[in-house]
């Protein structure tokens, strides 16, 4: 492995990287494997490597210091950038996710008290409720679509914590709408030709947001029309006009659907990937169901007990450092900077992905294994800034870093008090890189009651 062998150059030199193809650069290589692209570049030119693709340059970074000062001691020089923006705008529009500016704070300011600590605790209760409602039809010796059944509950919690409402009905309409999406956002044609083009792939995500919209409007003039002391939708109502800057519907709509989309989509990937992980990995499993027995006693997880439940969080923890939810994020810089002695103009995308930091040998001993005990305090401690950063870092931190995790923690501990899920012979992980890490196919799971 070359990780760690950049050194310092002059500004004015670009570092090393991969020679692309004609017209397309290297977005055919890092399509075809995008996971052991972006971990062959670092291994290959060190910590920091270039190359020049279709929309123009790009830098990957791959030390943990590099990247905080992109995303943290610099992120003023730094922007979501039209590569990100292309993606998601389509269907997310301008919502928190890749808003910027004056909209981004003001939007984030009035979003934020749903996502208070206080507001935080009130939703253990409701997410351990829907999590025993999910797995109460499961019967023994039943194949299960994990990531299928984790997307739908996580859709539906993240609906009534939020939102304030039930969208039962609608989970399959939601679910294949924004499924729809990631895949068509894959797509190399989507990548490379301009946005004006009418590719297959964009007419399905049009599609997509077709279907979504329907039920967004509807959630919306719910609200309106009988607001609660709680929820984002009737906050972005009330703050909006008290202030005398109403926000119109379909701005409203992009923050919904951005919630929706990024609420659920990583916890339920998270939980699929720790699924998996337990299944492979027995012993790891045995531990978490003893500290479940010995902790609740057969009660379901309260907010209360997870202060006691420290494996079951390094289980969550060592989860989304082998397989983060989000591989990768980009920015675009807005002005010059110098990161590890090259300069990086405006204008060029800058990657940064923790799926290569995150299994980086120099920071996680044995760094393929899943060893959650490897998460000990004196490990934490000693742990570069950075060299784990599955919610992201700086002023755009993933607003839902604490729902995400209480989440994970509480339905995994209930899930797994009551069943043990043995993965089908035969069953591989392979991955597609979208937004996030996603199978490629289902994750196919046989149930089994516990004793």
């Amino acid at each position: 492995m070359r990780f760690g062998t950049s050194t310092a150059a002059s500004s004015l030199e670009r570092p090393p990287g991969p020679n692309g193809l004609p017209v397309v650069g290297t977005q055919v290589s890092f399509l075809r494997d995008p996971y052991g692209f972006m971990t062959g570049i670092a291994q290959e030119y060190g910590d920091i490597a270039s190359w020049e693709d279709p929309g123009g340059l790009v830098y990957q970074l791959n030390h943990p210091e590099y990247i905080e000062q992109v995303l943290v001691g610099k992120n003023e020089y730094y922007i979501k950038g039209e590569q990100f923006q292309s993606i998601l705008r389509p269907v997310t529009g301008n919502g928190i996710l890749n808003s910027e500016g004056a909209v981004w704070r003001r939007n984030r300011h009035l979003i934020q008290p749903a996502f208070h600590p206080q507001r935080i605790q009130e939703y253990a209760t409701m997410m351990t409720e829907f999590t025993l409602e999910e797995i109460e039809p499961w019967s023994d010796g039943e194949i299960r679509p994990i990531h299928e059944d984790m997307s739908s509950l996580t859709l539906k919690i993240v609906a009534r914590a939020l939102f304030g409402v039930g969208i039962d009905d609608h989970v399959d309409t939601v679910g294949s709408a924004l499924e729809d999406f990631m895949l068509a956002s894959e797509t190399l044609s989507h990548y490379v030709l301009p946005p004006s083009v009418p590719t297959p792939s964009r007419r399905q995500i049009q599609r997509s947001r077709e279907r979504l919209d329907g039920l967004i409007y509807q959630i919306i003039d719910e609200r309106r029309a009988n607001p609660t002391d709680h929820g984002v939708i009737s906050k972005l109502l009330e703050v909006s006009e008290d202030e005398g800057e109403r926000l119109s519907d379909e701005q409203i709509r992009d923050e919904v659907v951005t919630l929706l989309l990024a609420g659920h989509e990583t916890t339920a990937l998270s939980l699929t990937f720790t699924a998996y992980l337990l299944s492979k990995n027995p012993a790891v499993e045995a531990k978490l169901v003893a500290e479940l027995e010995e902790e609740l006693d057969g009660e379901p997880p309260t907010m209360a007990d997870l202060a006691d439940l420290t494996y079951t969080e390094r289980v969550v923890k060592e989860s989304m450092r082998l397989y983060p939810p989000v591989p990768g994020i980009v920015r675009e810089p807005v002005k010059p900077d110098v990161v590890g002695g090259y300069e990086i103009p405006p204008g060029a995308t800058v990657r940064m992905h923790q799926w290569v930091v995150h299994r980086d040998p120099r920071w996680y001993d044995d760094p393929l294994a899943f060893e959650p005990d490897r998460w000990t305090d004196e490990m934490e401690a000693d742990l570069p800034k950075l060299a784990y950063f599955p919610f992201a870092a700086g002023p755009r931190r993933c607003i839902g870093d604490r729902f995400a995790m209480l989440e994970a923690r509480l339905l995994l501990a209930t899930i797994y008090q009551r069943y043990h899920l043995e993965l089908v012979p035969g069953t591989d992980l392979d991955l597609l890189a979208t937004i996030t890490a996603r199978p490629t196919h289902e994750i196919p799971m046989v149930a089994h009651e516990r004793a």
